[in-house]
């Protein structure tokens, strides 16, 4: 049948709609199988969800934990510039005030430890955590009491 205006032929009844067949449904079936099936073998390779560590107690983090989680690298980077370009130290999101409230009992260290607070969740999120490699883990007291 041709087009009323220019002479070229309409679409087929199915309107230019290809029909299934069995073998497009079946690799379909057989991803969907792989993809339920595979992650229950996949055994003590993924990744373990983190263990958030609760920060002291008496203490109230300088934003909502869902911010933080959000924009915590964010706030750190600022705090870098501030820090770095204008000399401003010990202000609201200081790196310093994160140890003081969030390192472990055991390991008095925030990056010490797989379980420790940043490094359990930058491992589960595959983010490279590079700022103790010129700042210390640890509270100040603790870093002090170590120097001595």
């Amino acid at each position: 049948m041709a087009h009323p205006r220019c002479g070229l032929a309409t679409a087929s009844p199915s309107r230019g709609r290809r029909q299934r067949t069995g073998k497009a449904g079946s690799a379909v079936a057989a991803w969907v199988f792989a993809a339920i099936l595979l992650p229950a073998h996949a055994g003590d390779t993924r990744t373990p969800l983190p263990v958030i560590t609760p920060a002291a107690t008496g203490t109230q983090c300088v934003e909502p934990p869902d911010v933080m989680r959000r924009n915590h690298m964010r706030f750190l980077e600022h705090q870098r510039d501030a820090t770095v370009r204008g000399g401003v130290r010990g202000a609201k999101y200081s790196l310093k005030a994160c140890n003081d409230c969030h390192a472990g009992a055991k390991t008095r260290s925030v990056a010490a430890a797989e379980t420790g607070f940043c490094v359990s969740c930058h491992s589960y999120a595959a983010v490279r955590i590079d700022c103790f490699e010129c700042h210390s883990s640890k509270p100040a007291k603790v870093a002090q009491g170590a120097a001595q």
